[in-house]
């Protein structure tokens, strides 16, 4: 779906070119106006009606996340009547006719989240997603999740959502069916038929694993991500986990693999890059 004329024209008449805050989540000014209501904690409404679907992150579904959704959208309503600009991609709609983007909170201190997404993510009411447009986007997120993650705020205090280490598969097994956080060190990168795998451990019937597949390595490697390459790295992977003799994610977007230094690496725990 493209964009509206009304949208195009607001688009045109903003800018031609996003924030910086959010530039690397879209690159353009599709609409901007104030925060009227909320669809649902992720939802926002501008006061001209257009629903914007905040793009890039996840609010827990499922009973388990009620409170988070509930101190989201109370988080969400703090800001009814604020002027935001709304950044997305060209094709910025989603199946249900919302705008999918990222709402630019007007000027704040450059130590402070810029958007609602990196507020939400900020105060642990909301993790980044598998998608959010690309790594570039994603690398605007990751830090203000980490951040809420290391100071367990929100659902990061909750041992259901916590994050998961790649050398104890049971722990990710608890998470299967759900969108689940691994971390951990890839033993070995092997190729069988059209898949790529990365082996978390030497054991494939009970250790975990993340599958690429082949038709999407082009996609990985044009985000500067060789798959080949990554043997001895120390990662996070965020995805749904399935069963598959052990613990297994599919990745099919190059964001879902966030890389972590070496330096980062510390005795029983990691650090942000």
């Amino acid at each position: 779906m493209s964009l509206s004329p009304r949208l195009a024209l607001a688009a045109c008449l903003l800018a031609a070119a996003a924030p910086p805050a959010a530039a690397s989540c879209g690159g353009t000014v599709v609409a901007t106006g104030a925060i009227a209501g909320w669809a649902d904690p992720a939802t926002l409404v501008l006061a001209n009606g257009t629903q914007v679907r905040l793009d890039g992150i996840e609010i827990p579904p499922g009973p388990p996340g009620a409170r988070y959704r509930d101190a989201a959208r109370a988080l969400a309503e703090a800001h009814r009547g604020t002027t935001v600009t709304i950044v997305a991609p060209a094709r910025a709609f989603d199946r249900y006719g919302r705008l999918r983007g990222h709402a630019v909170l007007p000027s704040t201190p450059s130590a402070t989240p810029a958007t609602l997404q990196q507020l939400l993510l900020a105060q642990g009411l909301a993790r980044v997603a598998p998608r959010t447009g690309g790594r570039g986007c994603a690398a605007t997120l990751w830090p203000h999740e980490g951040r809420a993650r290391r100071a367990k705020l929100g659902l990061w205090a909750d041992p259901y959502y916590d994050l998961a280490r790649a050398e104890t598969p049971q722990a990710a097994l608890a998470a299967t069916g759900r969108l689940a956080l691994v971390e951990g060190r890839i033993v070995s990168v092997r190729e069988s038929g059209a898949t790529i795998y990365l082996n978390f451990g030497r054991r494939w019937t009970e250790d975990f694993t993340v599958t690429i597949a082949k038709r999407d390595e082009r996609r990985f490697q044009e985000a500067g991500l060789e798959p080949r390459r990554l043997a001895g790295r120390h990662v996070r992977i965020r995805g749904w986990i399935e069963e598959r003799g052990g613990p297994w994610i599919e990745a099919t977007q190059p964001e879902q693999i966030e890389l972590v230094t070496e330096r980062a690496v510390t005795k029983g725990s990691v650090a942000e890059d």
